[in-house]
């Protein structure tokens, strides 16, 4: 598993979009958990590290859509789903499991 980042790159409440392997990847950092995350939008494509950051979700720039940062999903919109990878932090380094 790759090491992505350094915990210090992703700031408090805010975002770090990465590439590995090809593929745009969101970090972000609510209230000191780092999730990982595509960076598109499952509805329309829109770029996710444009997104809103509230309580345990992103919601998305274009259409408003909220995705639990967690495991993907929508209420509101069930068929869509927001990829997600697990997340690990050692030493100040955050290590994403694209398996």
């Amino acid at each position: 598993m790759p090491v992505v980042a350094r915990l210090d790159e992703v700031p408090a409440m805010g975002k770090k979009l990465i590439q590995i392997a090809g593929q745009e990847i969101l970090l972000v950092n609510l209230k000191g958990t780092i999730y990982a995350v595509e960076n598109e939008c499952p509805h329309q494509g829109a770029p996710m590290s444009g997104a809103l950051l509230k309580d345990t979700y992103l919601s998305c720039p274009r259409h408003g859509y909220r995705f639990e940062l967690k495991d993907g999903s929508c209420k509101e919109h069930p068929e869509c789903r927001l990829k997600t990878w697990p997340v690990r932090v050692e030493d100040n380094e955050i290590i994403v499991d694209l398996a």
